[in-house]
């Protein structure tokens, strides 16, 4: 499904607000939106909430043996999925551009400034090391994917504990966490994102753009710095020419929101192990309001249940009797009843026109069987006459009269009487009965 152009109007309004200094969600040029930051309830899962850009962060690991060319080191490895989920524009089952650049984006801001130490995940050297691997997944697309996304990774980096293993000559034990704490991962700095988008060519600059100024803007500019004010990577978009001083500007502002996003993350971290060390309630259940999922729920109202027995007492006098009058069951037969005053059943009686017309269909059934009989018997009191034999079929629908087989065989004469040729016949001296029953 393709992404839904935005139209004029809305192009030209956005950017007017932005040449006045305002944007349509209430902040100000250089403000980050909200940072929420939630764990799982294993190690090394959470979700990082950018406005209203979510990113799934989960790590896992595996003992795999090392590359030729890096024995001793230990291997990195990123993963960013866009579904559908997050927006309708994302194909599944194909890398789109904008997927690629953000995994090489994540991969040079993370594994290639070193941020975690890759000789301290060496097993044996040459034989075994551990492989690290970051899954993230988008779940909603609001703007600045990239900044959600590598804090959802060093996050998830930060958060996780790998299981602890022994060597003993060539044996290599892996013990769980019930037996031997999980060992955390050495971290020596937390590298992070910071999106500029550029609107005007150059003119204008915006912090954190969403997914609407994302449509609008010139270019765009991110920068890769941890706490100590070190840029790990740059990488600017859009082919637009910026200045010296634009990048350093940006540089600046870059040192200031990473410091505070550091900041926020050590908190997190602090208050998650602290929850988990004191036996307490984790995991994203508790992360989430109450409110968020509840919104319509109403509130709990006092119920005072002291003076029960004087308010019950109190509703049963202030009621209205239930009436006296109780119907009594009449029984028809044994094993039926019929409750109030009900009349017989109409439904059976026949009216007089109904009767007389039976009483006639009667009459007329009977005249049509006399006159068959007359009809047999004058046929049969014929063939016997002539000492003819007489072959009748077995079947019950039709009779077959063979007249002289021997004598005259051309003169052979079949007669089939059936139900509807009886009846025709039969209805003549009804009705001149019927007349004359009309004339006495």
């Amino acid at each position: 499904m393709k992404e839904t152009p935005l139209s004029n109007c809305e192009r030209r309004f956005l950017l007017r607000a932005i040449e006045e200094k305002k944007r349509l969600d209430g902040r100000q040029t250089y403000d980050y939106r909200n940072i929420k930051i939630s764990f799982g309830t294993d190690y090394g899962c959470c979700i990082v909430e950018l406005g209203k850009t979510r990113v799934l962060g989960q790590v896992s690991c595996e003992l795999v043996s090392p590359k030729l060319n890096r024995a001793t080191e230990g291997i990195l490895f990123f993963n960013l999925e866009l579904s559908q989920m997050a927006a309708p524009a994302f194909e599944p089952g194909r890398q789109s551009d904008l997927l690629v650049k953000l995994n090489r984006l994540l991969e040079r801001c993370l594994r290639n400034s070193k941020c975690i130490d890759t000789e301290s995940l060496c097993v044996v050297a040459g034989e075994k090391v551990w492989q690290i691997r970051v899954d993230l997944h988008l779940l909603n697309h609001d703007g600045n994917i990239i900044d959600a996304a590598s804090i959802a990774a060093i996050v998830a980096l930060c958060h996780f504990r790998r299981p602890d293993v022994s060597v003993q000559g060539d044996e290599v034990t892996l013990y769980t966490p019930e037996e031997r704490d999980a060992v955390p991962l050495s971290v020596h700095h937390m590298p992070i994102c910071v999106s500029f988008a550029f609107f005007q060519q150059g003119t204008y600059l915006l912090v954190d753009p969403n997914e609407r100024e994302e449509r609008v803007m010139d270019g765009l500019l991110v920068i890769a710095m941890n706490k100590h004010r070190e840029i790990c990577t740059i990488q600017s978009s859009g082919g637009i020419m910026l200045l010296k001083d634009q990048v350093l500007r940006c540089s600046k502002i870059a040192g200031v929101k990473v410091a505070e996003i550091t900041e926020l993350i050590q908190k997190a971290l602090e208050n998650d192990q602290k929850v988990r060390k004191e036996g307490g309630k984790f995991g994203f259940a508790e992360s989430i309001a109450n409110q968020r999922i509840t919104a319509f729920k109403m509130e709990k109202a006092p119920v005072d249940t002291s003076d029960v027995e004087e308010k019950v007492e109190e509703i049963i006098a202030e009621a209205e009797p239930p009436s006296e009058v109780v119907s009594q069951p009449v029984l028809w037969t044994p094993g039926t009843a019929q409750i109030g005053q009900g009349v017989e059943n109409s439904w059976g009686d026949l009216e007089d026109s109904e009767k007389e017309d039976e009483d006639e269909g009667g009459s007329d059934e009977a005249v049509i069987l006399d006159s068959i009989k007359m009809d047999t018997g004058v046929e049969g009191s014929n063939v016997g006459s002539q000492d003819a034999p007489i072959i009748l079929s077995d079947s019950e629908e039709e009779e077959m009269i063979i007249l002289e087989p021997d004598k005259n065989p051309k003169k052979i004469r079949t007669q089939t009487i059936s139900a509807k040729q009886e009846t025709a016949p039969s209805k003549k001296p009804v009705k001149k009965r019927r007349k004359k029953r009309a004339a006495n």
